[in-house]
């Protein structure tokens, strides 16, 4: 009898941990959706202490003491928060020195999705760092998810549509995630209006309004036939503004950022700061 193929390993998810409040809420957050989706999670903690000096070990006769070990205990209470919420996952505990961002891309490279709190990640050195989860959602190899809040049951995932090249992918990523949480599936599109200018004709000229949103909708009944989805036009010439107001009782909001040299754009870092939901930025 031939030996059964052996495949890759199943996909994981990533997600930043350093301790704080808002870091156990994206390992809760993350351990749900893995969990969910039969997939590894992979807890991970930046330990930045490395970069600025080499005095890292104990206290001398002070036991529990020293940088490594309070690092040792951070990584491990991030595991435990994830066995927490399933005692039967797959968790990995990775704890690597430098810069957030640096090592949550690089923790994320095989992952399906990367995971992080809406602030904290960086601890004490996030002056440092800067603004990790502007950076990430600009240079993350995977769909990034900035959670804010606990999975709302009930609340549709609420994604932007727009005439950009790799809208579509935004969407299949949008379809994938209402459809792993059971939510209805809401598109909104917002058309800046047409002013004066004259625009082109025929079949390659880009879709806009009604027929945009139409034909996301249709796109998105192909992707996942079973899906409830719904479309939303809104008319104005801030699209962060109509997102954020549209995304106010989802569960998630899904951007991309069309960019994939980098940089996340005007529309998607006002969201970040402003919109009040979990939001998953795709590149």
């Amino acid at each position: 009898m031939p030996a059964p193929a052996v495949g890759p390993p199943p996909a994981a998810v990533a997600v930043g941990y350093d301790g704080s409040e808002s870091s156990q809420l994206a390992v809760r957050w993350a351990a749900e959706h893995a969990a969910a989706l039969g997939l590894r999670l992979r807890v991970v903690h930046a330990w930045v202490w490395p970069m600025f000096t080499k005095d890292l070990g104990p206290v001398k006769g002070v036991a529990g003491s020293g940088l490594r070990h309070s690092a040792e205990t951070i990584i491990a209470e991030g595991v435990g928060l994830a066995h927490g919420v399933d005692p039967g996952l797959d968790v990995e505990g990775v704890m690597e020195a430098g810069l957030p961002a640096q090592i949550l891309r690089q923790a994320a490279r095989d992952a399906a999705l990367l995971v992080v709190g809406s602030r904290g990640i960086g601890g004490v050195l996030g002056h440092l760092a800067g603004s990790v989860c502007l950076d990430l959602a600009g240079s993350a190899p995977c769909p990034l998810m900035v959670v804010r809040r606990p999975h709302l049951p009930g609340k549709p995932v609420v994604v932007g549509v727009d005439a950009a090249a790799r809208s579509p992918v935004v969407l299949a990523e949008a379809a994938r995630l209402a459809a792993a949480v059971g939510a209805e599936l809401q598109l909104v599109h917002v058309d800046p209006g047409r002013g004066g200018n004259a625009e082109p004709h025929g079949r390659h000229a880009p879709l806009h309004g009604s027929d945009l949103l139409e034909h996301a909708l249709g796109q998105a009944g192909r992707l996942a036939p079973g899906l409830a989805v719904s479309g939303i036009l809104k008319e104005d010439h801030s699209a962060a503004k109509e997102l954020v107001e549209a995304a106010d009782e989802a569960d998630v909001l899904v951007l991309g950022t069309h960019n994939r040299a980098g940089g996340v754009g005007n529309t998607v870092s006002a969201v970040l700061h402003k919109a009040a939901c979990n939001v998953m930025i795709t590149r």
